[in-house]
C-alpha cells in the first residue's frame, strides 16, 4: 500500500506518506515536524490513499465472494459475477452515464443505480432458480448465466443509443472497471459491508467446507442445505453490489484468487476466506497501480489489467495435472 501510494507522475518517499496519514491523528500531529507541502498533502491524502484503500477493500470483497460462490455451486469457474450481478450492475449503471436517469440520487445517481440493477438482477435469478421453494444448483447456474446474456443484450443496446460519443466511452470504461475518483466519504459503506461479509462467511466456514462434498452428503450431516444456498446467495448478492457500485465491473479476481489461495493453503474455508481477502486486496492494489502507471498520462480500465493476468494463469493452471478443486478433488 506505501508503495503504491508513493508512485505516481509525482513520486513521493515514504516518510512523506507515513508523516502525512500520521498528521490526521490528532494525538501524533504535535509530535511532526512538517516538512511536506500542501500539494503533495492533497495527492496523498486526498487522492492517493482513498484510491489504494478503496481498491484493497474492492479486491478483499470480490475474493471472499469467489470463494464462497465456488464453495456454493461447486464449481470450478465460478466466480461474483456468474449470478448476473455486474450485468444489472451495468445497465443502472448505463441508464445514468448516457441518458442521466435516476437524478433524484444526486451525487450518487451512478452508484445507486449498479447497486438497484445489481440486486434486481440477482433478485430475477433467485426466482426463476427457484422451484417449488428449493433452489438446485444446476438450475442456479442456468439462471444466472440466462439472466446475465438478457441484461448485457439490454446494456449494449443502451449504449449503442446514447446520444453522445463521450457517453459511450465512459460506459464502456466503466463495464471494464475503474476505482478513479475515489473519495473518502465513498469508503464507509463497502469498508462495513466487507468487514460484516467475512465475519459471516467464517462463521459459515464449517458449512461451505460441507458443500463442497456435495449437497447430498452436507444435507447427511446435518447442514439445511437449501436454507443455507438462500442465505449464500443473499449474502453474496449484497456485497457484490455493493462492491459493483463504487468499481465498476473488474473481473477474474473472484475467479483466480481462491484458485491461487487454495494451492497455497488447501480447501478449508477457514483459511481459505482470509488468506483469499488479503490476496485480493494485494493484487487489485498492483492492477490499479498499473492501470494509472503503465500509460502515463493516460489510464486503463483496471479490468483490461485483471484480465491480462487472469488468462494467463488460468492456461498455466489448465496445464497443471495435479490441480483439484474442493476438498472432494474433484478435477
Amino acid at each position: 500500500m506505501t508503495f503504491a501510494i508513493m508512485l505516481g507522475p509525482i513520486t513521493i518517499s515514504p516518510s512523506i506518506v507515513w508523516k502525512i496519514a500520521l498528521s490526521k491523528l490528532p494525538l501524533l500531529e504535535p509530535y511532526l515536524i512538517n516538512d511536506w507541502t500542501r500539494s503533495q498533502e492533497q495527492i496523498i491524502w486526498e487522492i492517493r490513499f482513498p484510491r489504494v484503500i478503496l481498491a484493497a477493500i474492492v479486491g478483499a470483497s470480490l475474493a471472499i465472494v469467489g470463494v464462497a460462490i465456488q464453495a456454493l455451486v461447486r464449481n470450478s469457474l465460478a466466480d461474483p459475477y456468474i449470478l448476473g450481478v455486474s450485468s444489472g450492475a451495468s445497465v443502472g449503471a448505463t441508464l445514468v452515464i448516457i441518458f442521466g436517469a435516476f437524478k433524484f440520487f444526486g451525487y450518487y445517481a451512478l452508484s445507486s443505480a449498479a447497486f438497484i440493477g445489481a440486486l434486481l438482477s440477482v433478485l430475477l435469478v433467485f426466482l426463476v432458480a427457484q422451484v417449488n421453494g428449493r433452489i438446485s444448483t444446476v438450475r442456479l447456474l442456468l439462471a444466472g448465466i440466462a439472466v446475465s446474456m438478457m441484461l448485457s443484450a439490454v446494456t449494449s443496446y443502451i449504449v449503442i443509443s446514447a446520444p453522445r460519443e463521450e457517453g459511450i466511452r465512459d460506459a464502456m470504461f466503466w463495464m471494464m472497471g475503474s476505482i478513479a475518483g475515489a473519495k473518502w466519504d465513498q469508503l464507509l459503506i463497502p469498508f462495513l459491508s466487507l468487514s460484516i461479509g467475512i465475519a459471516i462467511l467464517f462463521f459459515l466456514a464449517r458449512p461451505l467446507n460441507l458443500m463442497l462434498m456435495g449437497e447430498d452428503t452436507a444435507t447427511t450431516l446435518g447442514l439445511n442445505s437449501n436454507f443455507f444456498k438462500k442465505l449464500l446467495l443473499l449474502l453474496t448478492a449484497l456485497l457484490t453490489g455493493v462492491v459493483v457500485s463504487v468499481s465498476g465491473a473488474i473481473g477474474f479476481i473472484g475467479l483466480m484468487v481462491p484458485h491461487t489461495v487454495r494451492l497455497i493453503v488447501g480447501a478449508d474455508h477457514r483459511h481459505v476466506l482470509p488468506m483469499s481477502a488479503l490476496v485480493g486486496a494485494i493484487f487489485l492494489i498492483w492492477a490499479d497501480l498499473l492501470a494509472r502507471t503503465i500509460v502515463a498520462p493516460q489510464e486503463l480500465p483496471i479490468g483490461i489489467i485483471t484480465a491480462l493476468c487472469g488468462g494467463p494463469f488460468f492456461i498455466w493452471l489448465l496445464r497443471r495435472r495435479t490441480y483439484s478443486f474442493g476438498a472432494g478433488g474433484t478435477e
